[in-house]
């Protein structure tokens, strides 16, 4: 939460790091960040009563409209989602239901709060982590244990333990083995060489959760209704043990994990992200004008309206349940996009226009804007293809003519095609450096200068020629 303590200035400058142009949409997000901040500073009562100035970014694909929201999430550390209206359909019939991005945020923000909780821990369970490596790598001979005569009176305690911990109980305690003093000095031998790190690439066998089961369980119908069967069923039957053979390196990450987790306390994990989403989640929707009745659409979709108004009450502020807990989503930022090419804004339903009082048209990507696209911005693409031809032992420089050149023709097939945004920028691209791409490997290259020439040699005929430059650029 101290993250989002900026002002609109700092968060528009940050943002100016990633995202070239496009100042009146910064301004408005960076505004609307601020409000949220601000809010958090009244009274609980006025809190109450002051909602979030939700959002609708106007302009066609490319243009920056998702990587400013995706941006600014992860500049204020905040739960973000991005959905597709496309996605759902009327009351979930056939496709998903609009709830559903609710219930996502709410998965992202568990995970923050975990990761955030587990690094407050990680030393302790580091430590827990490397005692069980040492047993594993030194393994003790099982004591054998004896019956006591009462079967039942076993086979229930048995039981007891698999619903207090959800998995079959193990022998994996001291009581259990049998330590002799060969064992002893080995274990404290190798416990010494795992501190000094000289085992990080030695293998070793270890039992950990089944990733398969744990998949199955998220991507269930049920899942999505907020449900969570896995949960139920771990009250009764214990969660599937898989065994792998990995490096003690990737080994002691996945003992670590376990570990956190008996280390922290999970209700206040679930606690703590709930009013994260609620009062910091950003939730970016996608293709908005898709789903208004301007355009004309294929026929025989679900009602487009129909989807707006299952949206309307989630934008309005409610209640939605999840298997952590219920969540209001009347404090949550709802950023809506779309081109609006063949429909306009007021094309949507009036209720959930007014839902959306800031409106931001982004503007078209000129020549210019590309020659700073590909250069300005943290790890720009011109900087990205120079790191990855390099770690085939070539240097690869670009002239500023060279650069200039791309973005023109960038721009130009951009106009004469469709107009695509700066993702035009990726395909020149691709196509520019195809051969150095392929041949640098197998090739002592040096240094290599991409030139204006090279330029127009390699794409320039392309672009001038309509047909060609529609299907390769």
């Amino acid at each position: 939460m101290e993250m989002i303590n900026k002002t609109p200035k700092q968060i528009v400058s940050d943002l100016d790091n990633y995202v070239i142009g496009q100042g009146a949409a910064k301004k408005a997000v960076a505004i609307a960040l601020r409000n949220r901040y601000r809010r958090m500073e009244l009274s609980a009562d006025m809190q109450e009563e002051i909602t979030p100035k939700n959002m609708l970014m106007i302009g066609p694909t490319g243009v920056g409209k998702t990587e400013i929201a995706r941006r600014l999430a992860k500049i204020v550390k905040a739960p973000f989602v991005k959905v597709e209206a496309t996605k759902f359909t009327e009351v979930g019939y056939v496709g998903r239901d609009v709830e559903s991005m609710v219930r996502d945020l709410v998965d992202i923000s568990i995970e923050m709060e975990k990761a955030q909780a587990y690094s407050n821990v990680r030393s302790s369970a580091v430590r827990e982590a490397d005692k069980r490596l040492v047993k594993l790598l030194v393994p003790a001979q099982k004591k054998q244990t004896k019956s006591n005569g009462n079967d039942f009176q076993s086979m229930m305690s048995m039981i007891n333990q698999m619903q207090q911990t959800g998995q079959m109980p193990t022998a994996d305690n001291n009581d259990n083995e049998e330590v002799t003093d060969d064992i002893r000095n080995s274990r404290l031998s190798v416990s010494d060489q795992l501190k000094n790190g000289l085992l990080e690439d030695s293998e070793v066998t270890i039992e950990m959760d089944d990733p398969q089961q744990a998949a199955a369980g998220n991507n269930n119908m049920l899942g999505q209704m907020g449900i969570d069967l896995g949960d139920t069923l771990g009250q009764i039957m214990p969660k599937k043990r898989i065994k792998r053979s990995m490096p003690v390196s990737e080994a002691r990450e996945i003992l670590v994990k376990e570990e956190s987790e008996k280390l922290v306390n999970s209700a206040d994990i679930y606690h703590d992200a709930i009013v994260r989403a609620e009062n910091t989640g950003i939730i970016f929707i996608d293709e908005i004008d898709k789903i208004t009745g301007g355009g004309q659409q294929n026929s025989g979709e679900v009602s487009r309206e129909g989807v707006q108004r299952d949206i309307l009450p989630i934008v309005e502020g409610s209640q939605i349940s999840t298997k952590y807990g219920p969540i209001n989503t009347d404090h949550i930022l709802f950023i809506a996009s779309g081109a609006f090419a063949e429909s306009k804004p007021s094309d949507l339903i009036a209720e959930l226009q007014g839902r959306f009082p800031i409106r931001v048209e982004l503007d078209d990507l000129s020549k210019e804007d590309f020659v700073k696209i590909l250069t300005e911005p943290k790890n720009a693409l011109i900087k990205q293809y120079i790191a990855l031809i390099g770690t085939d032992n070539i240097k690869v420089t670009f002239t500023i003519e060279a650069i200039e050149a791309i973005a023109e023709i960038a721009y130009k097939v951009n106009h004469e095609t469709q107009n695509i945004g700066a993702r035009r920028l990726h395909t020149v691209l691709e196509k520019l450096l195809e051969e150095l791409l392929y041949e640098g490997p197998d090739m002592e290259m040096g240094d290599v200068t991409i030139t204006e020439n090279y330029v127009n040699e390699r794409i320039g005929n392309i672009a001038k020629d309509k047909d060609l430059s529609r299907y390769i650029l």
